[in-house]
């Protein structure tokens, strides 16, 4: 039997979208798990055993292009049995519909009838979170998920890891502290650059080095933090941001002792490579995306207005991160650091 899944637009949904994958497989051993989706998110799909081919979609986020749609759809005519699609959008459905694919599931969303005829409607209150909304589009409506729940878990080639290393020039001599200081859903998500320093200066002081992630737009915040850093601690520190491929800040994210990071895409890499996780949230919640791994600590205000899910504070003061302060995610590092860590 072979799936196409037609992918999520994010790098923490396609993370969290293993858990679709690793249901299918249990559900149908045999099955073949191929996911359209766009091209950034190979090095994601290509870490995960359960998926033997990611088919590039060359189409941005919101772009209808309804002829590229249909001539991808031709182009997959009499591959697969069955569509699952992650998007609730109507022009999601396109590809599969054109493809001819004979059973087509997803959630009923933008005027979807007569593209999918697999269409489950959504029950929030059974399934908060979304790798259950996930989850239960491997099954026949009202099945009951298994527990436990799988985890998202990303496998590492220790080979590509040892190059990403070598490439720049990094050493596991000391322990390693990833900081994630970005998220591209806006200012509302992201801890100050002075809070993300203090941190980063008391790891260092403890003998530990510092790594910073993210893409090219989060390079000059991963410059405010390292220029907060005294001369002598600074010089423990590199700024990978805008400087890795997606590929290699996931194999470099693997060598990680712990993690600190916002709640953004690289919060759930780091979660499903295993790494001891500092979450820190401001006007979102874990409560329908946490990070799915053994040792997490989630620090949160919880302060009046939040969660507000706003991309900026409607009140332009962030307290819900602001005032939150370094102390807590240093208690929450030292209580993650009472076993050690593998590196896988």
């Amino acid at each position: 039997m072979n799936i196409l899944i037609v992918g999520p637009s994010w790098v923490g949904d396609m993370v969290m979208a293993q858990t679709l994958f690793q249901c299918l497989k249990l559900r149908h051993p045999q099955c073949e798990i191929d996911v359209l989706a766009p091209e950034w998110s190979r090095p994601i799909l290509e870490r995960m055993p359960e998926v033997r081919k990611a088919l590039s979609f060359p189409l941005g986020h919101g772009v209808l292009e309804l002829a590229t749609r249909r001539r991808i759809g031709k182009s997959l005519a009499g591959q697969y049995e069955q569509a699952i699609l992650l998007p609730n959008s109507l022009k999601s459905a396109l590809v599969p519909f054109f493809a001819g694919i004979a059973k087509r599931t997803g959630w009923r969303g933008e005027f979807r009838y007569g593209l999918l005829n697999d269409v489950r409607t959504l029950d929030k209150d059974r399934y908060p979170l979304m790798i259950e909304r996930f989850m239960a589009l491997a099954y026949e409506p009202g099945a009951e998920l298994p527990k436990p729940y799988p985890r998202p878990s990303l496998q590492i080639d220790p080979l590509t890891r040892e190059a990403a290393l070598a490439k720049f020039g990094l050493s596991l001599d000391r322990p390693v502290l990833a900081l994630c200081p970005g998220a591209e859903f806006g200012e509302s998500k992201r801890w100050p650059a002075e809070h993300y320093a203090q941190v980063a200066e008391a790891k260092i002081r403890e003998g530990w080095q510092v790594w910073l992630f993210g893409s090219k737009n989060d390079h000059p915040v991963g410059e405010d933090i390292r220029s907060r850093l005294i001369p002598g601690l600074r010089e423990e520190s590199v700024n990978l941001s805008g400087d890795t491929s997606l590929a290699e800040a996931i194999d470099l994210l693997s060598c990680a002792d712990s993690v600190v990071s916002n709640d953004s895409g690289l919060m759930h890499v780091a979660a499903a490579l295993n790494r001891p996780l500092v979450a820190v949230y401001g006007s979102t919640s874990p409560g329908f995306t946490p990070p799915l791994a053994d040792k997490v600590e989630v620090v949160r205000l919880g302060i009046e207005c939040s969660p507000c899910f706003d991309r900026t504070c409607r009140f332009g003061h962030y307290n819900c991160l602001r005032q939150l302060m370094p102390p807590s995610v240093n208690e929450a590092l030292e209580r993650l650091q009472g076993t050690p860590v593998e590196v896988r």
